[in-house]
């Protein structure tokens, strides 16, 4: 077979023989009857260089067939197709089409290649995805070209923590301000279920911001090099850009944190290399703030076992359990550890005029489509906008915060589009809050260096940007001989927090849980054994027999902060509106990999005695840590040469200028940060309304 200059007209005679083998069907329908070479043709219509060497392997393999046996590849028996295929099987180009072909296969009808959703009837997995109802939809009030000139207090990003701000003020009577750099209608995320764009699985995109083109990051490899990332590429250290940022995609866990996370160099020491501190106040300082979040946002959960004190319940029952709660149970009561139920910022019953939980297959990564995960998007933000008082302005990026000569805050230079065309206004006010995460509060604050912050703003002891943390997590797997999967979300429904602090030689820990139910999409490229087939009928029926039959425990352990990792801004790349990106460098501390092997063990310990007959676990990695879990580039403290602003977000030099996000974590805990800061954010935003 000659290669045309076309080289996607080489695959035709044979791209479908292919595919059927590497999804074959029989019992179940595979990836011809599914449809899945036409995606595959879309994948590599989309990638010219790709679709060059699959059409050289495919055309040399072609003439192997006709040399050996007289026939096209088409035309021979599937066995012999089998066995040239595996022939090939380390081939890139083989590898390539496999790879597009099982993805295709697994994932949504509209986004890949499984017509009538046939791979997911064969799996078990049912999205039940009910239809959308009515969605709490905040707007932006004006464009950029509308918006007044002054008001009493800017905030910067509309999530979790500036979502809190804005409403407090707001209530309280003051102008807000409420700047977000994404779009403002996250209710047709509700709708889009595209299972390999999201937050979850970003493989050719992602569904909750910032757009793929024009907001790239710098990423310093460990081993030196550096390469430049688009948001949903690996590295990047994405959250989301939408109005109620990560609010609105994520998993919705609200622990605590337990008290002695709160003194962690009080306790432990500070290891050498690291730059392990104590919070500035201690757990029953922040308690009342945990409470008022868990009523005000709306936490489903139960009060017993629970790992920190509580002067009151939640306002929602928890989840109910399934078969993965149940299994985990038997084993954990076997090695003899405390378990409790996740507390999930999710309706477990209507609420405020929201429905409940619709138990969807995919919950994290994707916006509710009934509306019942709670995030600021659809509870703080609302409020505010109610009172009149707060205008939200959407896709509107802060390109600095505007400072005198005296280092006193006058507001920020707004850029965004309006009316088609790129506007750049500035607007005044007596006091700015920064809540845009922990990677852009950095990089903003040193891209709004000054005469009287040459360094930076609150950075004249070089801590801004230092001290970056998100949560270095284990992944482990478990195959059982019974179910542990049901087709019902959010799928998270047991934990144990016995091994977040007194681990013997260790500092830290973390707590354990099972995780959301997975898409199979996601399943198929990261839960499967490392050894398991990755094409052939063998790959198929493994998957088959699998998916219903694992369980995914995780740990986000407590991680040990470094002065190297960090946030700066790069002196060469920009992004579209020509403002300097974030460069993110360093590793992990070594006894956050200490810490992160044990948890994984304790894990494995737990899914064994579970009566899993196998396991096995995701490699751990020296690498830098943030995502979605980003933390601690703004440190609070109580000594400006070692912390960036003050116990209340105050930032050091600058009177009028707070920190609101979770930037302010001296350490990030071993539990998703998303309650901690929606209670920080509270705790400071009472105290901005009394000090302006």
């Amino acid at each position: 077979m000659s290669l045309n200059p076309n080289p996607m007209h080489a695959l035709d005679p044979m791209l479908d023989a292919i595919v059927d083998r590497i999804v074959p069907g029989g019992e179940t329908p595979g990836a011809r009857e599914a449809g899945t070479a036409a995606y595959v043709r879309a994948r590599l219509a989309a990638d010219p260089s790709a679709a060059d060497t699959v059409a050289r392997g495919a055309a040399a393999l072609d003439e192997t067939a006709r040399w050996r046996f007289g026939v096209a590849f088409a035309a021979l028996d599937p066995a012999r197709q089998d066995e040239m295929l595996a022939a090939e099987a380390r081939a890139p180009w083989f590898a390539a089409l496999a790879e597009w072909t099982t993805e295709g296969f697994y994932a949504d009808e509209g986004s890949g290649g499984n017509a009538g959703n046939h791979s997911w009837t064969a799996l078990g997995y049912d999205p039940r995805l009910p239809p959308v109802g009515p969605l709490v939809s905040p707007s932006a009030t004006a464009g950029l070209d509308e918006i007044d000139e002054v008001h009493d207090v800017i905030v910067v990003g509309a999530g979790a923590g500036g979502g809190v701000v804005a409403c407090v003020l707001a209530e309280a009577g003051h102008r807000v301000l409420l700047l977000e750099r994404g779009p403002g209608d996250p209710t047709t995320l509700g709708m889009a279920r595209d299972h390999l764009r999201n937050q979850r699985l970003s493989a050719y995109g992602h569904n909750a911001g910032p757009d793929i083109e024009g907001h790239p990051r710098v990423v310093v490899e460990p081993g030196g090099g550096e390469r430049v990332v688009r948001p949903h590429e690996n590295g990047y250290q994405n959250n989301a850009a939408v109005v109620g940022s990560g609010t609105v995609v994520y998993g919705a866990q609200a622990w605590r944190f337990h008290p002695d996370d709160f003194r962690m160099a009080s306790r432990y020491g500070s290891p050498e290399g690291s730059s392990l501190a104590d919070w500035p106040f201690d757990y029953g300082e922040i308690e009342p703030w945990y409470e008022r979040a868990e009523w005000e946002i709306g936490v489903a959960g139960s009060p017993s076992g629970q790992h920190a004190p509580r002067r009151r319940g939640y306002p929602m029952p928890p989840v109910p359990g399934y078969a993965s709660r149940r299994v985990l149970e038997r084993g954990a009561a076997a090695i003899g550890i405390p378990t409790v139920i996740p507390p999930l910022l999710i309706n477990t019953a209507p609420r405020h005029g929201r429905a409940a939980c619709a138990e969807c297959g995919s919950c994290v990564g994707f916006a509710c489509p009934v509306d019942a995960k709670n995030g600021t998007q659809n509870t703080v933000i609302p409020r505010a906008l109610a009172t009149g008082r707060c205008t939200l302005a959407t896709s509107a990026t802060v390109s600095r915060v505007n400072v005198d000569s005296r280092g006193v805050v006058r507001g920020v230079t707004v850029v965004g589009n309006a009316g088609g065309r790129t506007l750049e206004r500035s607007f005044r006010a007596r006091a700015v809050v920064l809540c845009a995460g922990a990677i852009e509060t950095a990089r903003l604050m040193l891209n709004s260096a000054c005469d009287a912050a040459p360094g930076g703003l609150g950075n004249a002891n070089g801590w801004v940007g230092r001290n970056l943390q998100g949560h270095f997590s284990p992944m482990v797997y478990g195959r059982f001989e019974e179910p542990v999967y049901d087709p019902r979300g959010p799928g998270v429904s047991i934990a144990s927090t016995a091994f977040n602090h007194g681990n013997p030689g260790l500092i830290g820990g973390s707590m354990m849980a099972d995780d959301f139910i997975m898409l199979p999409v996601i399943f198929w490229k990261r839960a499967m054994p490392g050894d398991a087939p990755r094409w052939g009928l063998a790959a198929k029926e493994e998957m088959q027999r699998s998916y219903r039959y694992v369980s995914r425990l995780f740990s986000p352990v407590q991680e040990i902060p470094t002065l190297d990792s960090r946030v700066s801004v790069d002196p060469a790349v920009r992004d579209r509106f020509g403002i300097p990106v974030a460069r993110l460098s360093g590793v992990v501390h070594p006894e956050t990999m200490r810490t992160a092997l044990f948890m994984r063990e304790r894990a494995l310990d737990w899914l064994r005695a579970s009566g899993a007959t196998r396991t096995w676990h995701d490699p751990l990695v020296f690498r830098l840590s943030a995502g979605q879990h980003q933390a601690g580039t703004c440190r609070m403290g109580t000594d400006p040469t070692t912390s960036v602003t003050d116990p209340w977000g105050r930032v050091w030099g600058h009177d009028n200028l707070f920190v609101a996000d979770g930037s302010l974590h001296p350490t990030n805990g071993g539990f998703n940060p998303v309650l901690t800061i929606l209670a920080l954010a509270f705790r400071t935003a009472e105290h901005v309304s009394r000090h302006i």
